[in-house]
């Protein structure tokens, strides 16, 4: 029996007699699939399909209790079937930040979802939830020579090439390692924000891969999007905002902020570095080719902080050489 039909037959089985329709309610980058039950009277259920020999329900369900428990709003688990790998969820509605963020609304979402991260943030306490440890940011980094350079560019990296990355990523590393740690989303960005109209927002998505590890690694999800960009200066403002709203709250962030805003650029790199290894994998490996386009705003970031960050020179040198625009001039080290 497929999937679908397996699913239907479960849902009937919760609603037995009443009507409803199922229709796609969002694009997933892993395998799990959404959708939306659409019942008269324009009651709807969101439906998760997480097939188990693939995808494990359990994660989901505990961070979300640990969300909840913090005071944000995710999606209420209403039934549940982890033998077959699905999950009845509330329904936070169809627009999310992406399609809701103008100029004029920016600052307050944006404060509104730095608000709700401190609660998370607040909320964290270690063994709870998988390290963020420098094995799993390693195997991230590592995306990038795998399937960024050598699937997607087609390159074959020579000795002294693979040195200049080894030494970047260990001081990248080096960096995040020493940050202090806290309840990571690891995808805290537009696309797994909700607006909702008649709730304190966001409502937040996409949880089911947090970690315990570097406080500003979802404010570099947040503010340095792969699918939206805004002025730096807007983003340092809006970085100032939470900083201060964290220091008020007691969150071990580091008082002095320009040495809280390097760990940020560093946690930067070690994310648009896996970013550009996992968007050219789920082209090549999983004929997903939406994120291909997406591709140019991560690279922007992450050379503009290799050109911002001495010990990354050599990195900056080695992105101009992968792209052909080596300029021999203006580099310092």
């Amino acid at each position: 029996m497929q999937r679908l039909e397996l699913l239907q037959q479960w849902l009937h089985g919760l609603f037995p007699g009443r009507d409803f329709t199922l229709a796609p309610a969002s694009a997933d980058a892993s395998f799990r699939r959404y959708f939306r039950v659409s019942f008269p009277a324009d009651e709807s259920l969101i439906v998760m399909d997480a097939p188990p020999e693939r995808e494990d329900c359990r994660p989901y369900l505990h961070v979300a209790e640990l969300f909840w428990q913090a005071g944000t709003h995710v999606p209420a688990v209403l039934e549940k079937n982890l033998d077959q790998g699905f999950l009845l969820l509330s329904d936070l509605g169809s627009t999310t930040y992406l399609a809701a963020l103008r100029p004029e609304n920016a600052r307050r979402l944006y404060g509104d979802a730095t608000a709700a991260l401190v609660k998370i943030q607040l909320a964290s306490r270690p063994g709870e939830l998988p390290e963020y440890d420098r094995a799993l940011l390693q195997r991230e980094l590592d995306l990038f020579p795998d399937w960024y350079l050598t699937r997607h560019l087609g390159l074959s990296l020579t000795d002294s090439q693979r040195n200049v990355l080894k030494a970047a990523f260990d001081h990248i590393l080096a960096v995040n390692l020493a940050e202090p740690r806290v309840f990571v989303h690891r995808d805290y960005h537009s696309r797994n924000l909700m607006l909702l109209p008649d709730a304190a927002n966001p409502g937040v998505l996409d949880f089911q891969d947090a970690v315990y590890g570097p406080i500003s690694y979802d404010l570099v999800s947040l503010f340095k999007d792969a699918y939206v960009e805004w002025e730096e200066e807007e983003t340092l403002d809006w970085l100032i905002r939470y900083w201060e709203q964290a220091r008020k709250a007691g969150l071990p962030v580091n008082p002095d902020f320009a040495l809280f805003h390097r760990d940020y650029e560093f946690m930067g790199a070690q994310r648009h570095i896996k970013v550009l290894g996992i968007f050219a994998r789920l082209y090549h490996r999983d004929g997903k080719d939406g994120y291909l386009k997406d591709m140019p705003l991560v690279m922007h970031y992450l050379r503009k902080i290799c050109d911002r960050y001495r010990a990354l020179g050599p990195l900056l040198k080695l992105l101009d050489d992968i792209e052909g625009k080596r300029v021999e001039v203006g580099y310092t080290f």
